[in-house]
């Protein structure tokens, strides 16, 4: 089809297909299950799809079904991702608790090792001391992560080892709050200021998000 084809048909289209909204009930679905699933800040691209209210050419439950289907298929993708990661985390976690190896920069001082991550990685990860309410730093090391190497942060409570992994947010990168249990570990993981997070523990539940609460209000 040449270009003049092409703006013919357009113009058709424009002038003599049926429009149709689509289904408030299917606004109301897709926002109601990004809200159960902690995706719901910052959805460009699903608002486009939500605010196309006119569809062209198409039925009505034709459309509906194209706009649950992108979805269905986007949010796959995301939640593999994720999953990946965790798995990640974990396997990160468990490496260096088996290695013994859990820092390559031991300190308690973030003024250390903070600086000690220059030159070995893209980025500056924001680095905090919680020792005064029982999640003392203990220090870092490098660690591989969803294919690239990211700053691991390791916190102790009692007896129990913290790694936190934080990276930049990638471009377009879906917000994500969530915790899960696996393979025994405690893991829980958010986005802040431009960077991404994942904590990982055996401590308990109750432990571990109230230290991911003082790690997210402590001021670097």
């Amino acid at each position: 089809m040449n270009y003049q084809e092409d703006e013919e048909l357009s113009s058709v289209i424009q002038s003599q297909a049926s429009r149709y909204d689509v289904p408030q009930g299917l606004r109301e679905k897709i926002r109601a299950n990004l809200r159960s699933t902690g995706y719901a800040e910052k959805q460009h691209w699903i608002t486009s799809i939500l605010q196309w209210s006119q569809w062209r050419g198409l039925g009505a439950g034709f459309a509906s079904g194209v706009v649950l289907s992108i979805v269905v298929t986007l949010y796959h993708g995301i939640n593999v991702r994720h999953e990946r990661q965790a798995d990640q985390v974990i396997e990160g976690h468990v490496r260096a608790l088996m290695v013994t190896h859990l820092s390559d920069v031991v300190s308690s001082d973030q003024h250390t090792v903070k600086p000690w991550f220059n030159g070995k990685l893209d980025y500056s990860p924001p680095v905090k001391n919680l020792a005064g309410e029982g999640y003392p730093l203990v220090g870092g090391r490098l660690d591989y992560i969803d294919a690239r190497p990211v700053a691991a942060l390791v916190y102790q409570h009692n007896a129990h080892a913290i790694n936190v992994f934080v990276w930049p947010v990638r471009d377009n990168e879906i917000p994500a709050n969530r915790s899960i249990t696996r393979q025994g570990f405690n893991v829980t993981t958010w986005q802040q200021e431009g960077m991404k997070y994942w904590a990982v523990s055996d401590l308990n539940a109750v432990d571990l998000k109230r230290f991911v609460e003082l790690l997210r209000n402590q001021p670097v």
